[in-house]
């Protein structure tokens, strides 16, 4: 009989498969033996068709072949990997070498978008595996030159929930447009624009963006100047910041279920907008409000108490920044309506020390972060009395409050670490604080069992610190011209970083000699004991056993690596 006849008619071998078939493990996944001819023992499950009858219905089957492809991997749906998912498919990498697609997949999810699509042209294996990967994203960060970029990127990610663009180009209405409609699941939306982008997003344009996504919940907008009035409901939305406003006309915000509110305001003179009626709305639009950050030179104290009037019960963090017109009044009208806040930043405001004993006498309880940068008219008898009253604090920031009105060659701006003004804010202040009488340098004594950071940058007033704080970790003594190294005493052994950049050497120095000291001390604190003669002998315990004694020393002798940061 001819060969090929006998290929044909025979029973017993499977036809031959098309050049687009894909090949599996040719040894059974559950026994080990050869699949051909075989029926695994092990399993319970009734045996295979034979391979005929699944090649007649290949024409049926391509539709659930195709859903197969699109589903998203097991790790990324939160899945573990079963029995029928150990026979998964090979593919080849390239140099004879093959890869389990699932491998393939953690391989390309560390590119890049570019990347990404470039690594779906090389096969049909990759392809299909690049497709696993942008069905399975749920975050995307890109940069964005082209908005038809965008477009051809986010049609293809189904389950993508968060997105962050930074915007190298222009952006309108025509990104909100691109993302609306090729993610209908997103929850997070942050936009940022680079140096030469700008945000030609109006207000009606954002506020029937988030009328349509009824399932965002955080959105984040910079640069938004043009924005002219702003109109915002939504039952999802939970956070919401927006940077560089300008000019707001009107703002209405209708979020029942809205967490957090940062509105931050160019500096300029000309700003038209009306603080005192967007406070008073604010109570009535968003009750469920916890955490409000406002940012504006137009701050004031009508502003404040209209904020105070709305009556939020759960506020928890109130931050107004850059107030100048905010005095103590303010702060009577803060305390008397919100006694839980846990945070309170009023830097750049005219609050004195008599408004700082009012904080402490109404916050003892639930105050854990205060922020007075900037403020002028406080010295360090109120910082005292702040950190002596408050026992929950865990953050102090009164940078360039103790001032010295001589010092002409201050730079705020070189100054700041971890806080939130900005360059050109810090340097409007700055001509502020020049115009301050008192130049008498002042002392500073805190001691403190729970204090974490403190940061005194720019006190260029300050002569004498004295810190006894068990748990600081981070200090900042930036441009501190005036702090005398021998009136610097630091007893803080777990302190880990000190910002020490504009001070002199001799400070530096100083600072040094301090942090090694201190860890000294504690390394000898219980095993070493310094005779008259000049000698040592080791001191033994008294009560506790020797075992103890080891236990004890070894959990104490660990000193914390400080590291002196002067740039």
């Amino acid at each position: 009989m001819h060969p090929s006849a006998a290929t044909l008619t025979g029973g017993t071998d499977p036809p031959r498969r098309g050049p687009a078939k894909k090949r599996g493990n040719y040894n059974c996944g559950r026994c080990g033996l050869p699949k051909k001819g075989h029926i695994c023992s092990s399993s319970p499950a009734a045996a295979l068709p034979p391979r005929s009858d699944h090649r007649l219905r290949r024409a049926l089957s391509f539709d659930e072949e195709e859903a197969e492809v699109t589903t998203p991997l097991p790790e990324a749906a939160g899945m573990e990997l079963t029995e029928e998912d150990e026979e998964e498919e090979m593919v080849e990498v390239g140099g004879g070498l093959a890869l389990p697609e699932s491998c393939l997949a953690k391989v390309l999810r560390r590119l890049s978008l570019k990347e990404l699509m470039g690594s779906a042209l090389v096969c049909r294996g990759w392809r299909e595996c690049v497709r696993r990967v942008w069905i399975s994203a749920d975050e995307i960060r890109v940069r964005v030159s082209q908005i038809g970029f965008v477009g051809s990127v986010l049609h293809k990610c189904a389950n993508l929930a968060r997105l962050s663009l930074i915007m190298e180009s222009d952006a309108d209405s025509t990104v909100l447009a691109c993302v609306a409609f090729a993610c209908p699941n997103l929850e997070c939306l942050e936009i940022s624009l680079t140096k030469n982008a700008v945000n030609r997003i109006t207000g009606d344009e954002l506020g029937r963006f988030v009328a349509e996504k009824r399932s965002l919940s955080v959105l984040k907008v910079s640069g938004c100047s043009n924005l002219g009035f702003l109109n915002i409901s939504s039952a999802s939305l939970s956070t919401l910041w927006l940077s560089d406003l300008y000019c707001i006309s009107r703002m209405a915000l209708h979020c029942p279920n809205l967490k957090e509110l940062s509105l931050s305001f160019i500096q300029k003179t000309n700003d038209s907008t009306d603080l005192v009626n967007m406070m008073d709305s604010l109570g009535r639009g968003c009750p469920s409000l916890r955490n409000i950050h406002i940012a504006s030179a137009l701050l004031c104290n009508d502003a404040v108490r209209a904020l105070s009037d709305a009556n939020i019960r759960g506020l928890r963090m109130l931050s107004l920044i850059l107030g100048s017109r905010i005095t103590d009044a303010s702060v009577a009208s803060i305390i008397a309506c919100y006694t839980n806040l846990e945070l309170l930043d009023l830097s750049g405001s005219s609050i004195t020390d008599n408004g700082v004993g009012m904080i402490c006498n109404a916050l003892p309880r639930t105050l854990s972060t205060l922020r007075l940068a900037l403020c002028p008219n406080i010295t360090s008898s109120g910082i005292q009395f702040a950190t002596a009253q408050l026992p929950l604090l865990t953050l102090m920031d009164c940078g360039m409050s103790i001032c010295d009105s001589s010092c002409d060659d201050q730079h705020p701006q070189d100054s700041m670490i971890d806080i939130d003004e900005e360059a050109s804010e810090s340097r409007r202040y700055q001509r502020f604080l020049a115009k301050k009488p008192n130049s008498m340098h002042q002392k500073l004594l805190i001691k403190h069992e729970c204090l974490k950071k403190i940061s005194l940058w720019g006190c260029s007033g300050l002569d004498a610190l004295y810190l006894n704080c068990p748990k600081l970790v981070e200090l900042n003594l930036n441009s501190c011209t005036n702090l005398h190294p021998e009136r610097l005493l630091l007893q803080c052994p777990n302190l880990g970083n000190v910002h020490a950049s504009g001070c002199q050497d001799m400070l530096i120095g100083a600072i040094r000699n301090q942090v090694l000291n201190e860890f000294t001390a504690v390394e000898n604190q219980f095993s070493l004991k310094r005779l008259a003669d000049g000698s040592k002998r080791v001191q033994l315990p008294r009560f506790p056993p020797q075992v103890l004694y080891e236990d004890e020393k070894r959990k104490r002798i660990r000193p914390t690596q400080c590291t002196l940061h002067l740039k």
